[in-house]
């Protein structure tokens, strides 16, 4: 690929966790620095795709929530389907948020054979005076699991555009890893619906899909 065409790579995210974790608030805060203390619970399948660049080349992450699925403790294999990328999402302030992600964890191991960047995240970090788990119990699991941790607030904004950018940056750092200019790889990217494409079209940084927010 000459020099002065744009690199352009587009990586499946899922966000995963129990109902009403902040989720879709999450994902509403980073995409467009929204927040919906009232909203109601996500239906369909939805989705926002975010730019950023690394090492001069644009990284464009497909950022799909549950859409509501996680209601009924099972989200379709669908969803799981070439992501590369997740965020595993509790409530500091309820322990049965916490102690699903184990359960979260094996789901996605199930339902995607892929190196997936994973990253655990502490949601409602506002919520101190009613914390339910500590800092240290979080980091606990996120290295036995060998994941990333951190805490944020949708709410108030600590840590939502770092969250994510550390799953998108360790996705281009483990694919970079796997011969990522090699043509099978590339063909087996296209095929799990994450592409490597010369981007010379001028689209916009971001692009929504169907979306509707649910609770913090």
């Amino acid at each position: 690929m000459e020099d002065e065409e744009l690199e352009e790579y587009l990586f499946k995210v899922v966000i995963i966790g129990d109902s009403a974790v902040g989720k879709s608030n999450l994902l509403s805060r980073y995409a467009r620095n929204e927040f919906n203390l009232h909203s109601k619970a996500t239906i369909g399948v939805e989705f926002q795709t975010q730019s950023m660049e690394i090492d001069g080349k644009e990284v464009k992450a497909q950022i799909w929530d549950t859409a509501g699925q996680e209601r009924f403790r099972a989200v379709t294999s669908a969803y799981y389907r070439g992501a590369v990328g997740a965020l595993v999402v509790y409530d500091i302030s309820r322990r049965t948020t916490f102690e699903s992600v184990g359960r979260w964890l094996e789901e996605l191991k199930t339902h995607n054979d892929k190196t997936v960047a994973r990253i655990l995240v502490g949601n409602k970090s506002d919520l101190e005076n009613i914390r339910d788990i500590s800092v240290e119990e979080a980091k606990s699991l996120a290295e036995e699991e060998g994941m990333f941790f951190m805490e944020t607030s949708a709410l108030n904004s600590t840590n939502v555009r770092t969250a994510f950018e550390m799953v998108i940056k360790e996705i281009y750092n483990n694919i970079s890893r796997k011969a990522l200019y090699s043509d099978p790889y590339k063909a087996e990217l296209s095929l799990n619906r994450v592409s490597l494409v010369a981007n010379g079209d001028g689209e916009s940084k971001q692009v929504q899909g169907r979306y509707s927010c649910c609770s913090r």
